[in-house]
């Protein structure tokens, strides 16, 4: 990608960004909630933050039982975004910093999953989880040189760790 071009992609990523903004201030607005709104580029998409400097009980109802407000706010807010450019937006929202919290929760129970898949060679299956989760998931397990795939339907979705054949070879 030229350097113009990824210039124009993160101008692109920034508009989404102020998109979401507008759409998510006024919806904070209508259920008279206090929070600021952060926006910056992140893995080649829209990321935006809904944070506050004081209590985030109310912003926490905005992320409600295992992130379903959230994940449904997200497609909302990327809908909302569709309708103004005409393209389906990836954006990532987080609300109160539960997604930045549970990306580490994540990174950790998925790194002590994979020491028991090097030391035992045999598959684990993580617990269910949604999308955004397993994609975490996924990039720590390939920073780890394992293979992993999610396995299962909705919402028992869940992903498994494998040993990677040629890193087994290497140690024989």
């Amino acid at each position: 990608m030229s350097e113009d071009s990824r210039s124009d992609e993160i101008k692109r990523l920034e508009e989404e960004g102020e998109l979401a903004a507008d759409y998510l201030e006024e919806l904070l607005d209508i259920a008279d909630f206090d929070g600021d709104i952060e926006i910056d580029v992140e893995n080649g998409r829209a990321a935006v933050a809904i944070v506050s400097e004081g209590d985030d009980s109310d912003l926490l109802r905005l992320v409600g039982d295992d992130a379903s407000v959230l994940d449904a706010l997200q497609e909302l807010t990327r809908l909302a975004v569709q309708a103004q450019t005409g393209e389906r937006s990836r954006l990532m929202l987080d609300v109160a910093n539960y997604r930045t919290n549970r990306r580490s929760e994540l990174r950790v129970i998925t790194e002590e999953a994979i020491t028991q898949v090097k030391v035992k060679g045999e598959p684990v299956e993580l617990e269910p989880m949604n999308p955004f989760e397993r994609k975490v998931c996924h990039d720590v397990i390939a920073a780890a040189g394992l293979i992993s795939e999610s396995e299962g339907v909705e919402p028992n979705r869940r992903v498994v760790i494998h040993p990677n054949p040629a890193q087994a070879e290497e140690t024989e």
